[in-house]
């Protein structure tokens, strides 16, 4: 088990911070892995499609540019992460069926709750750089995370 707080004392400026935007959803507070990459604004059709892979030592990072129109996804959409093995999921945006997202075994960071679901129109860009909460999510390097935050890695240090 790691902590961000220990990781940044030891690696100091190697590692990128993300900006404390977001709050935390899931049934695991503490997650990690190698950053898989979406950008999609109000359709999670692409996301769903990564959940339905082998997602194995996986984050996916999601930039909904911080829509707060619909929820990027919801608690059958996490459980469908999470029995493909995926770590986690961070989302510029929201999400929705928060209470059931928690009772979920997958990490899940969001900028808030909404109901209102997205309109599926199979729009989306996979495995692209995206800069949101000050830093660059670059596909194939590594996150970690926990109550205290995000932390990015080019390398797998813990």
């Amino acid at each position: 088990m790691f902590k961000t707080t220990d990781l940044y004392d030891k690696y100091l400026e190697g590692l990128q911070v993300a900006a404390p935007l977001f709050r935390d959803f899931g049934g695991k507070v503490c997650f990690s892995g190698q950053i898989v990459t979406l950008k999609a604004l109000e359709d999670n059709t692409y996301l769903k499609a990564s959940f339905e892979t082998n997602g194995a030592g996986k984050v996916l990072v999601v930039d909904g540019a911080a829509s707060m129109r619909c929820a990027m996804m919801g608690d059958v959409m996490a459980a469908l992460g999470a029995s493909n093995g995926w770590e986690g999921v961070v989302i510029n945006g929201c999400i929705r069926d928060s209470a059931d997202v928690a009772k979920v075994n997958i990490g899940v960071k969001a900028l808030g709750t909404i109901p209102r679901k997205t309109v599926k129109r199979d729009q989306g860009v996979m495995d692209i750089p995206l800069r949101f909460a000050d830093v660059v999510f670059k596909p194939g390097e590594y996150l970690y995370a926990d109550e205290d935050g995000i932390v990015l890695s080019k390398e797998k240090i813990a």
